[in-house]
C-alpha cells in the first residue's frame, strides 16, 4: 500500500507546517565533518540545509521551485558564503560544483507547496489545477483535460495505485466534454461524487488521483532515478548518499539503486556471471521514524531513510532498466521526459 505525505497529512494535522523529517538520522548518516561540502538536493524550507550549516559544513542547495529559492535567500545571506542556492532540478546536482562529501534528498511535495492554494497541489482549499513545482511546463489541468481516458487510467493506476482508476478516468473524459476541469475542488468533488465516500472515511476519494497527477506532472520518479545517477557521479570516495522517501514507489527506486550499485556481479542471477564489476556504493543503514516523531509530526509516519557510502570505483552508466519503471504517456522512455 502506497503512503504519501500530501493531503493525507493535511487531513491528519489540520494544516501543514514544515518540520524536517528524520533530521537526527539524516545528520548521523551524513557523518558530517567541519568543512564538508554537502548537496541538499531538495532544499524546500531549508530544514536540512540549516542543520548541516550549523554542523560546520558547506551546502549547495538545489530546488526547482522559484518560491523556495526566493524564501531561502535570507539563510543564504546569513551563511557567510557557506550556502549556495541553485534553482534547478535535483537531477542536475552533479553539474553545480566539484566532488562533494554528501548528498541528501527528501523526496516529494513540501509543506509550503501544500499550504499555498494557488499552487494547486491540495484539494483542501480551492485553487487552480496546477501542481507544477517549477511553475513551468505541463500542468495538472493540461493532463486532466487533454489525455485520453486510457492514459489517465494508467497514470492513476500506477502512480497513485488507485483501484478505481478506470472508472475515474472515464468520468473525467465524459465530464470535460461539457466543461473542462480548471480548479482543484472541482476535480476532487467530481471524483467524490462518482466514487462515493463512506461515513467516517478519513481519506478523501481524490487523494490518490491528486498524488498521481503531482508525481506525473513533475516526473518525480524519473527525477529521482536521474538524481541517484547524478549522486554517483558527484560523490567523492567515502561520500555519503542519504535519501528520505515517503511512499513505496520512491523507496523501491532507492532500494533497487543501492542494491544494484553495491552488487559487484553483472548479469542476471539466473545466468552465469559474464564480467565482474566493482561496486560503486556500500550499503548503509535504513531508518524509520519513532513513535515520538510521528506523534509530533504526522508527515513523518510513512518516511523511510536509506543510506549508502561511495566507493572508489568509477561511476557506471545510467541504466534505467534497474528500476522497472513503466512507460507512461508523454514520456519517451522510463525515467525520461
Amino acid at each position: 500500500m502506497m503512503a504519501d505525505h500530501g493531503d493525507d497529512f493535511l487531513a491528519a494535522s489540520g494544516q501543514a507546517r514544515h518540520i524536517p523529517v528524520l533530521l537526527g538520522e539524516v545528520l548521523d548518516a551524513l557523518a558530517l565533518k567541519q568543512g564538508d561540502r554537502i548537496v541538499d538536493g531538495t532544499f524546500g524550507a531549508g530544514g536540512y540545509s540549516r542543520a548541516i550549516l550549523e554542523a560546520g559544513a558547506e551546502v549547495i542547495a538545489i530546488d526547482r521551485d522559484p518560491d523556495a529559492i526566493a524564501a531561502g535567500r535570507a539563510l543564504e545571506a546569513e551563511s557567510n558564503g557557506r550556502l549556495r542556492l541553485v534553482q534547478a532540478p535535483f537531477s542536475t546536482l552533479d553539474q553545480h560544483g566539484e566532488e562533494v562529501d554528501g548528498v541528501v534528498l527528501d523526496i516529494g511535495v513540501s509543506s509550503m507547496q501544500l499550504d499555498e492554494a494557488g499552487r494547486g497541489f491540495s484539494f483542501r482549499a480551492d485553487g487552480p489545477l496546477d501542481m507544477r513545482m517549477a511553475q513551468a511546463g505541463l500542468s495538472a489541468a493540461n493532463v486532466v483535460n487533454g489525455f485520453k481516458a486510457g492514459d489517465l487510467a494508467r497514470i492513476f493506476g500506477f502512480l497513485g495505485e488507485e483501484r478505481h482508476a478506470g472508472r475515474i478516468a472515464r468520468m473525467i473524459e465524459a465530464r470535460r466534454q461539457k466543461r473542462s476541469f480548471e480548479r482543484t475542488l472541482d476535480l476532487a468533488d467530481a471524483i467524490e461524487t462518482h466514487i462515493g465516500r463512506k461515513p467516517g472515511d478519513k481519506i478523501h476519494p481524490a487523494t490518490r488521483v491528486f498524488q498521481a497527477l503531482r508525481i506525473y506532472v513533475n516526473d518525480e520518479l524519473g527525477e529521482l532515478a536521474r538524481a541517484l545517477f547524478a549522486a554517483e557521479r558527484a560523490l567523492k570516495p567515502g561520500g555519503r548518499l542519504v535519501v528520505v522517501t515517503f511512499h513505496s514507489l520512491e523507496d523501491r527506486i532507492v532500494k533497487r539503486f543501492i542494491a544494484d550499485r553495491a552488487d559487484a556481479a553483472s548479469g542476471s542471477r539466473y545466468l552465469p556471471q559474464v564480467q565482474a564489476r566493482p561496486a560503486t556504493f556500500l550499503k548503509g543503514g535504513s531508518a524509520v521514524p519513532g513513535a515520538d516523531e510521528t506523534a509530533r509530526n504526522p508527515r513523518a509516519r510513512s518516511a523511510r531513510l536509506r543510506a549508502a557510502t561511495r566507493t572508489e570505483a568509477p561511476a557506471r552508466g545510467d541504466d534505467f532498466s534497474i528500476f522497472g519503471l513503466p512507460k507512461l504517456p508523454g514520456i519517451d522512455a522510463p525515467g525520461e521526459r
